[in-house]
This record gives C-alpha cells, sequence and structure tokens, in this order.
C-alpha cells in the first residue's frame, strides 16, 4: 500500500486571498495608494500576495497615466468623453481581480504597463 499524497506546499492561505483581494477592491476608491502599501507591507508574508499587489499597483499606475492624458485632451474635447470610460474598464477589472485573487488565482490585467517588477 502506498502512503496519501502530500498536501501541496504552495497552497495559498486565507488570509493571503483576502489580502490580494483587497488590494485589488481597495484601489477603486483609493487609487494606487493601497496596493502600494500591501505590498511594502505584507510582500514577505506570502509570494501571492506580492504578486497581486504589485499587479494591482501597475494597473492602478497604468489608470492615473490615462487620467493624466484625459485631463490634457479635455481642452479636445475627446478627455471628457475618455474619463468615464476608463473609469468603468477600471471599476470592471478590479472586481474581476478581486475575485480571481479571492479564489487563489492570479489574476493579470490585460493592458497594464508592467513598471513595478
Amino acid at each position: 500500500m502506498e502512503a496519501p499524497a502530500a498536501a501541496p506546499t504552495s497552497e495559498i492561505s486565507k488570509d493571503a486571498k483576502t489580502m490580494a483581494m483587497l488590494a485589488h477592491l481597495l484601489a477603486i476608491f483609493f487609487g494606487f495608494i493601497p496596493p502600494l502599501i500591501i505590498w511594502l507591507v505584507k510582500k514577505q508574508d506570502s509570494p501571492f500576495i506580492e504578486d497581486q499587489a504589485k499587479e494591482a499597483l501597475n494597473f492602478q499606475i497604468t489608470v492615473a497615466i490615462a487620467f493624466f492624458i484625459s485631463i490634457i485632451l479635455i481642452f479636445v474635447v475627446i478627455g471628457g468623453l475618455l474619463m468615464p470610460v476608463i473609469g468603468i474598464v477600471n471599476l470592471i477589472f478590479c472586481i474581476i481581480a478581486a475575485l480571481k485573487a479571492n479564489d487563489g488565482v492570479a489574476y493579470r490585467y490585460p493592458f497594464a504597463l508592467r513598471l513595478i517588477k
């Protein structure tokens, strides 16, 4: 008879999933500050938290750049049309990322600048 297989050592804890989810969700309301704080404080606790906080931080930096460009383009009218679109896209992708992180799946935003590596 064989011994039962050992549990995987790379199991993601519930706390790690929760912190990763918070990095994505809090970014909806507060921008890049919560993912930055979570990344700086919790990156030693779990590779999953570090990865997802960096991913959320990179996406929020991308969103901030897009908003800045939209503010400049307001003078040509198109910026006023882009700002709500950027806000809606941010909301949708952050919710999807939070749900995936809560399931323990590493989420990658489709168009985020990977500035923090």
